[in-house]
């Protein structure tokens, strides 16, 4: 069975209880890693001069205490461990998270909803959305 790193670990303690129940589910069957929970308002305005991120710091899920926001990648046996151009696996993951925290909320484990980077309104439709981050999910009310 998969297993978090120390590092993921580390980022998903950054994070909103909710966050950590649904990725604590994940992780069970689908081998990934946390590569970010709470950013800086430093690095929030790092990557909004980068182009990294359409919000300042101070506006994102990602600045909050706890993170209302993580990235998530598959995590692969071989190298490189996380691959960005697989886009794909990444909707994979997406999937599966989506899932169980859909699974969560409904039968009360968790209050929030969870709205990934690569559909962000959320009708499924992947392919008319204009920025993509399909590393980034965060909570949001149901």
């Amino acid at each position: 069975m998969p297993s978090f790193g120390r590092k993921s670990l580390a980022h998903l303690g950054t994070c909103h209880v909710d966050a950590q129940v649904i990725m604590a589910m994940v992780i069970k069957e689908f081998d990934c890693t946390i590569l970010e929970g709470h950013r800086s308002h430093e690095l929030q305005e790092q990557f909004f001069r980068d182009k990294l991120t359409t919000k300042r710091g101070g506006q994102s899920l990602h600045n909050r205490r706890p993170s209302m926001a993580w990235h998530a990648m598959p995590w692969f046996a071989t190298k490189p461990h996380v691959d960005w151009k697989h886009r794909e696996s990444m909707q994979h993951l997406a999937g599966y998270i989506r899932g169980t925290a859909a699974h969560l909320l409904q039968v009360g484990l968790i209050s929030h909803a969870v709205r990934w980077g690569g559909d962000w309104d959320r009708d499924f439709d992947v392919r008319e959305e204009q920025w993509d981050d399909f590393a980034h999910y965060e909570l949001r009310q149901p």
